[in-house]
């Protein structure tokens, strides 16, 4: 307040702050001072969880069924009606923090108790997890139109934080008609929502293209650069002149959603795992990035590969792959490791990896288990002649001192890249594949 009463402004524009500023629209206007743009009111039909709900029941628009509880007993009774996995967090976070996936009672009984506050003052969220694409858009409205400059596709599915995941524009997979549906819903939730200015969307994409609402931010989100670069339109001057009262077809905008570019955009996210010490590496609905890279090219495995190269990340079409595979991504993470295998890398693996690798034709050297008293993982980790460390397990179940925990510690320590999401290693094998197709073609 003393630099409002100092500068005195005609008023604050709060949803280009992030959700810092959006959490001070409240009490800057219980003191008298005006908001410009999106408004409180707005601001409360996309945050408060029962407005929310009754905007898209009146709309017809699907979203994960859930429930916000406030005792630990309403929690379970709720996830048991709801049906397990659910995504458990807190009301009103930023970058999901203390948000979890949980498999069972016991899991969820302990995040309740040890993880969150809850009480009639601190609601606890708790949503159906549902498995499928996750899709993005910024978008502007003026109140009467609404303009979405791109559509954004995550590499990473549903339950990985949208600023952990590698977000590609134009969108690489979904049909027309699912565009269709989210430049739908966008419209109808800017205009209902009451919106004069940016705001983001976040939706999954089911293996039946049907659509649902993970949530709306009334702002500005961390996309809004790379999307203003990707699409060549600079949403944060746009939106400015909205929220001035210049409308979009003043701007010269008149449709909905413009063409997409010819080209391949790709945001990495950068992590700062070596210097944030103590912070599992294991990627979840909790934001752990603290930057992010961008890639383009007129094809998209070469975008990806300088977008990981910009993030810092350490790509080898040669050497060893570590593997850890947790019993539930067994299954899937094979054809993958079998592509590694093909491309000459040589496999180590635990046992139980082993073993099931080994029986399914792959060649693999086992390497005893940290809690068998062995140092083997680590000697190995810290020798160089690992490329990359895969690591999936159920974290809901690992402690400070569990092997998993421990090894990716040991590969962050060393500077291994380390890969914790099948989805992302599909995308590294792809682009390992292009890169050296490309190199024996120029042997040839």
């Amino acid at each position: 307040m003393n630099i409002i009463e100092f500068e005195k402004p005609e008023g604050v524009i709060a949803s280009l702050g992030g959700q810092t500023a959006i959490n001070l629209a409240e009490p800057l206007d219980a003191r008298g001072v005006k908001i410009i743009g999106t408004d409180c009111a707005a601001i409360a039909k996309a945050e408060d969880r029962n407005q929310f709900e009754n905007l898209l029941n009146e709309y017809d628009i699907p979203r994960a069924q859930g429930r916000a509880v406030t005792k630990i007993e309403d929690g379970v009774a709720a996830a048991a009606e709801i049906g397990y996995p659910v995504l458990v967090r807190p009301s009103f976070v930023l970058g999901g923090r203390a948000m979890q996936i949980v498999g069972n009672e016991q899991q969820l009984r302990h995040y309740l108790k040890t993880a969150v506050e809850i009480d009639e003052d601190k609601p606890v969220l708790v949503d159906k997890y549902i498995i499928g694409k996750e899709v993005e858009v910024d978008a502007i409205c003026d109140g009467r139109d609404v303009f979405v400059p791109g559509i954004m596709e995550l590499v990473e599915r549903t339950g990985v934080h949208s600023g952990d995941s590698i977000s590609v524009y134009p969108p690489f997979s979904i049909s027309d008609k699912v565009k269709g549906i989210i430049l739908q819903y966008a419209k109808k939730l800017g205009l209902g929502i009451g919106i004069v200015g940016l705001y983001n969307i976040q939706f999954i994409v089911d293996k039946n293209d049907n659509v649902f609402i993970i949530e709306v931010n009334p702002r500005s989100s961390r996309t809004v650069p790379f999307l203003s670069k990707a699409t060549g339109y600079s949403l944060a001057d746009i939106a400015t002149e909205v929220i001035l009262g210049k409308s979009l077809k003043e701007q010269g905008i008149f449709d909905i959603y413009p063409a997409e570019k010819k080209r391949w955009y790709v945001k990495v996210p950068v992590f700062s795992y070596n210097k944030l010490r103590g912070l599992d590496a294991y990627l979840s609905p909790e934001m752990k990035s603290t930057g992010e890279a961008i890639g383009y090219d007129d094809q998209l495995n070469r975008a990806l590969y300088k977008a990981l190269q910009a993030s810092s990340m350490h790509l080898q079409n040669y050497g060893t792959v570590f593997v850890t595979i947790a019993d539930k991504d067994k299954e899937e993470a094979l054809p993958l490791i079998r592509r590694f295998y093909e491309l000459g890398f040589n496999i180590e693996a635990t046992i139980g990896t082993a073993n099931f690798l080994k029986s399914n034709g792959i060649r693999t050297h086992v390497l005893q288990k940290i809690e068998t008293g062995s140092n083997e993982i680590q000697e190995s980790i810290r020798q160089g002649h690992i490329a990359y460390v895969i690591n999936t397990s159920d974290v809901q179940c690992e402690n400070q001192l569990s092997d998993g925990r421990q090894i990716r510690a040991w590969a962050i320590e060393s500077g291994v890249t380390m890969f914790t999401s099948l989805d992302t290693v599909r995308v590294l094998l792809d682009v390992l594949e292009e890169t050296t197709l490309c190199i024996s073609t120029i042997d040839a």
